[in-house]
């Protein structure tokens, strides 16, 4: 424990018990260390004050002396203040503000302040030198800057100047409490003089130096107060580095511990069951499809368990590898399990699984929330004698009432959906203690520099290639005045006998955003599409469930011609007489849920197609998401383009919470080069030593303990081990 950086931040001077308490409801700041990991989300150059004749008009003049950016700090004297836009001593509505004149050497300018009024001109002594910082703007004219920063040379350090300034994310509630950017950059100020000196490194002599990284004493001044764009670039590198090998070494390290705990179950055979399933199918497997299988049947007879990923894009046939795994399982003398998020898809898991198995001996039942009790009563039954060989369901899987004659294989889709204590509770479902092997399956198309941190303690398999018949779904974007060419393709199409989603982003009508929204679309689809020659149902997140799912098997069943429904749909559903996928309001979704939602058209042998809705109002960032996903289907391809275009943030439902180590200031989507190269270091180490066991271990099993602990959400895997 350091001392100094663990106290508590009320007894850093001017903070105290009460803006203490605020530190940590809004920011999570709490103690000395984490006010220096409260890093600036952007910078702006304060490290120059530049003459006033530098401004002319609304650019900056060409120089030497040219301010770098459209923000300018300038020092000089006030020879004159007025307010104007007075009635007397009141405002005329709208007009009144303040206008003080600085000089300089060089020129003059004025500095125009609407708002603040009375306490910006009591600080604004006439002859009195102050420093501005602001944005140049032109009025009449005249150059002038709105609203500047303005501080005394006295008060320059606390406010940045001489450095590249810090930008702080902070709440309304913090600005209205005196809490703003001004203040916490001082606070940053003067903690860094406190702890100066008492800074301890984290990272090994050898990496800092193999790097080329500068101390974390000297990074954390430079990320707060860089004197220039190397210093801040230096600091950054060092820091982004720090966080994703932590993060990686955790990930790796967990790894290490599950492999030198968990026996696995082997199964060496491949028996009947297998072949027989194998031989009446009624296409080839994929090489994809069989590479992943020879993976899997690798792991499965290595006498560790397996813990792997298996992704591949919509329609790529992870079903089928599920089910042959399972009968590997089953002719090994062992059951297995697949358990989906929601009821529909559960159902599909069955309907298919049913099919492959028709050619085989094993038995496959359902267990969900709906199973009526007389037959859950039964399937609980079977299930721990081991009659039923592949039991399929949802959440009810995991709980305690249902026990396994012997587990030997758990599969679970769309894993994202399910904690990990849910899934741990799989793992001990076995009398004898044996761990399972466990395959988790998504249809997400995941950039490969994200999959290895959100999934860094699985092995990874995917599946890159489509079955033979999958004709690509012909995709194509519509403006709103294109409507009714859209509403007669529907009808042309349903005409053949096949069958149209309709999907919104909104379920009820917003104030703030001109979108579709389902319940004003259902009524117009409904009066274009009168009864009874049309039927259509509709599917939102609000409806009971079993309201939902009423209406999803009258679509399901074909007895429904049209489908309207919000991205609730998005995952699993599997209707392949569905032809047409119209996507309202296209542009307020991200590339990997359309991609997602195109995937529900395009699974039987019609020809199917997309269509991407949206208004005329677009900004350059949609144009381009629906411009690729008319011109690819490759959801690999389009996943890498969504995280660039993304940035930081949530990846579709995928965000940096929930990690074992809290992220402050590196991107899992922007860093893949430090990601990489961090994941490279953290196994080269955990290749000498892999549970960090070793004294030149030391410092980085104090340090991890110490992130993983510090980790709001950190994953325990005690369970599975």
């Amino acid at each position: 424990m350091n001392l100094i950086l663990d106290t508590d931040i009320k007894y850093l001077p001017g903070i105290g018990p009460k803006r203490a308490a605020m530190l940590e409801k809004e920011i999570g700041v709490r103690t000395f260390r984490d006010m220096l990991y409260y890093f600036p989300f952007r910078w702006i150059d304060k490290s120059k004050v530049y003459p006033i004749s530098s401004i002319a008009g609304d650019q900056m003049l060409d120089g030497e002396d040219t301010p770098s950016s459209s923000y300018i700090q300038i020092r000089g004297v006030i020879v004159k203040k007025e307010l104007v836009g007075f009635s007397g001593s009141r405002p005329v509505r709208g007009k009144g503000r303040l206008v003080a004149t600085m000089q300089d050497p060089t020129g003059s300018i004025d500095l125009v302040f609407f708002s603040g009024l009375k306490w910006i001109s009591e600080k604004l002594n006439q002859n009195e030198e102050f420093i501005a910082f602001g944005k140049p703007t032109v009025f009449n004219g005249h150059v002038n800057l709105v609203h500047p920063e303005i501080y005394r040379p006295s008060e320059a350090v606390a406010y940045g100047t001489g450095s590249m300034a810090g930008i702080y994310s902070v709440t309304e509630k913090m600005k209205n409490s005196g809490m703003g950017i001004k203040a916490i950059t001082k606070i940053q100020s003067l903690l860094l003089e406190r702890v100066c000196g008492h800074i301890p490194e984290t990272l090994p002599d050898s990496i800092i130096v193999g790097k080329g990284l500068c101390s974390l004493e000297e990074a954390l001044r430079n990320i707060h107060f860089p004197a220039s764009p190397r210093e801040l670039e230096a600091a950054q590198k060092r820091l982004k580095f720090e966080e994703l090998f932590y993060l990686q070494l955790s990930l790796l390290k967990q790894r290490n511990v599950r492999l030198s705990k968990s026996g696995g179950i082997i199964m060496s055979k491949v028996g009947d069951n297998f072949n027989k399933c194998y031989r009446s199918l009624p296409y080839p497997l994929t090489n994809a499809q069989k590479r992943v299988i020879k993976e899997m049947r690798e792991d499965m007879r290595s006498g560790k368990q397996m813990n792997r990923l298996l992704q591949g894009d919509v329609g790529s046939g992870k079903t089928l590898v599920a089910v042959l795994l399972s009968l590997i399982a089953i002719d090994n003398g062992y059951q297995a399990c697949i358990m989906a998020p929601t009821e529909v898809l559960a159902n599909q898991h069955l309907a298919s699984i049913s099919k492959f198995l028709k050619a085989t001996d094993a038995r496959v039942a359902l267990l969900t929330g709906s199973t009526k009790a007389k037959e859950r009563k039964q399937i609980l039954k079977e299930l721990e004698e081991g009659s039923i060989n592949i039991i399929v369901g949802t959440h009810a899987l995991i709980e305690d009432r249902v026990r396994f004659h012997s587990l030997g294989l758990a599969i679970i889709d769309e894993q994202h959906r399910f904690g990990v204590d849910q899934r741990s509770r799989l793992w001990s479902k076995n009398d004898d203690g044996l761990a399972p092997h466990v395959m988790v399956m998504t249809a997400t198309p995941i950039p490969r520099t994200l999959a290895m941190t959100l999934y860094g303690d699985l092995d990874v398999s995917i599946i890159d290639e489509l079955p033979p018949g999958r004709t690509p779904v012909v995709t194509t974007h519509a403006w709103e005045s294109q409507r009714r060419q859209v509403f007669d393709f529907m009808r042309a199409q349903i005409a053949q006998g096949h069958q149209v989603f309709v999907v919104y982003p909104l379920i009820k009508e917003s104030e703030k955003m001109d979108y579709e929204n389902l319940e004003a679309g259902y009524m117009r689809i409904v009066e274009e599409f009168k009864t009874p020659e049309y039927i259509t149902a509709v599917v939102h997140g609000k409806m009971k469930p079993e309201d939902k799912d009423i209406d999803m098997q009258l679509f399901a069943s074909g007895k429904a011609h049209i489908l309207v429904a919000t991205s609730v749909i998005e995952v699993g559903v599997d209707v392949p007489n569905a032809s047409v996928m119209v996507i309202e309001s296209a542009e307020r979704f991200g590339l990997s849920q359309l991609h997602q939602l195109r995937g529900r058209v395009g699974r039987g042998a019609a020809k199917s197609y997309c269509i991407l809705m949206s208004g005329y109002k677009l900004s350059k960032e949609s144009r381009k998401r629906l411009e690729l996903m008319c011109k690819t289907t490759d959801g690999f391809v389009l996943a890498e383009e969504d995280m660039k275009m993304r940035g930081p943030g949530d990846l579709e439902g995928t965000s940096q919470s929930g990690l074992a180590i809290d992220l402050h200031i590196s991107s899992l989507y922007r860093d893949g080069r430090f990601l990489e190269e961090a994941r490279q270091t953290a196994l080269e180490i955990l290749d000498k030593d892999p549970l960090l066991q070793s004294p030149e271990s030391k410092l980085l099993a104090g340090q991890l303990q110490l992130l993983r602990r510090q980790g709001k959400d950190v994953k325990d895997y005690s369970a599975i081990s």
